[in-house]
């Protein structure tokens, strides 16, 4: 049975959790701080880390950061007791595989814990228009949308696609790739947010044993694996400048060199990048290269976030609902009036994303045929109890959205240690409205 890694500091939440774990079959190793598990992590090969947000010696992020530079990828799910959507979506966005909330639900986390450790890394899949895993939407966004995937995939021109974190641009490229002149070839997908500088071009181009510590054997490389086919970069705006030189080389001369190595190799592949951020922005910061930018840049494809495309709700809802029914043998056929409503006016900051898991355990643990307020998650009550509900003649929203806007600027930066960059990202804004916001309320260094 798999053996996973329990990162936590509430002694009382451990050995709760570590007893129903083990009963279940499970072998579990509790640590109470990142350093600690990383001493863990250094000796023992786990299966799955169970890793809380905040930590003694810092946050969870860290530890995800530190394996993502290490190039490990055991599957990570994150608990939080902080009832904000937002700091699962960052830590997704890094790498880690879900998340689940205090209190904890045995179901729900079986469920997750299970779907972790049976996930299996497929570098070569079915375009999801044949599995039924992708849905378009019909309103008039996604119309737009739609009609840009069918103009532009029968070419070959290279595409950008950018969205927010959960938008679902992975689909959007597989999408495209189904209708191409490539569909029966590979489609190839690597996440450049979980590649450390140091291992990037060996993911990307392959290397020659001995090349380095560690390269004990040949390795082929991702543009060799995707030969003929179509190669989807998704967060291209994380890789390091150097590697980002040596891409250019490659899509320019079709032809790739592996680490270590003096022959080349040849490659006829169709770049799909993918990124949550503005890239244009980052080529006027020097972070990106702007030669690079255009030659990725043939035609961009912006992806609208769930809360532009309410029309499609319903369409979005029933699928999941479908697809939950399938994998978790429920029967469930609909949501409430009131949970229709909640959905409705909620921002969903996780996008599709965060529908999908949000439906997903809501049919988990719904034991009728309809979804009812009762199995959504809290933040998503919360947020929405302040929406629906009429506030009396004397409350000023609007005061109350800048206070409260002020507020997670001001706790961001002490985060971030004022680093002005880095707020901007987890605030999911630019550089330049963040200082025209620093300006409007006053916040100095």
């Amino acid at each position: 049975m798999a053996n996973i890694l329990l990162v936590e500091d509430d002694k009382t939440f451990i050995q709760i959790l570590q007893g129903f774990l083990v009963k279940q079959g499970y072998e579990v190793d509790a640590r109470d701080c990142i350093k600690d598990a990383v001493t863990a992590i250094s000796k023992t090969e786990y299966q799955l880390i169970l890793l809380d947000y905040r930590l003694p010696d810092g946050i969870g992020l860290d530890l995800i950061k530190l394996l993502r530079s290490k190039n490990i990828k055991t599957p990570v799910i994150i608990i939080t007791s902080f009832l904000d959507i937002r700091t699962a979506v960052n830590a997704l966005k890094m790498g880690a595989f879900d998340y689940i909330t205090k209190p904890i639900i045995p179901d729900e986390l079986l469920m997750i814990i299970n779907e972790a450790i049976n996930k299996k890394e497929q570098k070569v899949t079915v375009p999801p228009t044949v599995t039924g895993q992708f849905v378009e939407g019909n309103s008039e966004r996604s119309t737009q949308l739609n009609d840009y995937v069918k103009l532009v995939a029968p070419t070959e021109v290279s595409v950008i696609i950018q969205g927010e974190s959960g938008t679902g641009k992975e689909h959007i490229a597989r999408n495209i790739h189904a209708q191409s002149n490539r569909s029966k070839e590979s489609f190839v997908a690597i996440d450049c947010g979980t590649l450390s500088s140091e291992l990037a071009a060996s993911e990307l181009f392959g290397h020659s044993k001995g090349s380095f510590t560690g390269a004990l054997q040949d390795k082929k490389g991702q543009f060799e694996m995707a030969n003929k086919g179509t190669f989807f970069l998704d967060e291209v705006g994380n890789l390091s400048y150097d590697v980002q030189v040596k891409l250019l080389r490659s899509l320019q001369e079709k032809v790739i060199q592996p680490i270590g190595s003096n022959r080349t190799v040849k490659i006829d592949v169709r770049i799909i990048a993918a990124t949550n951020e503005d890239l244009l922005l980052k080529v006027k910061n020097g972070t990106f290269r702007e030669d690079l930018y255009h030659r990725l840049n043939e035609f961009k494809i912006l992806v609208p976030a769930l809360r532009q495309r309410k029309g499609d709700l319903p369409q979005f809802i029933q699928h999941f609902i479908t697809l939950s029914n399938k994998e978790l043998g429920r029967n469930v056929q609909k949501v409430s009036d009131e949970v229709m409503e909640i959905f409705t006016h909620y921002e969903w900051p996780g996008n599709l994303r965060e529908m999908k898991n949000s439906i997903k355990r809501a049919v988990l643990l719904t034991k009728g045929d309809t979804i009812e307020k009762q199995v959504l998650p809290e933040e998503m009550l919360l947020e929405n109890s302040s929406t629906i509900h009429t506030p009396p003649a004397e409350f000023d929203l609007k005061a109350l959205q800048e206070t409260n806007e002020r507020e997670m600027i001001i706790k961001t930066l002490q985060e971030v240690k004022y680093n002005k960059s880095k707020a901007a990202r987890l605030l999911n804004i630019d550089r330049k409205t963040l200082y025209l916001k620093l300006a409007k309320y006053n916040i100095e260094d």
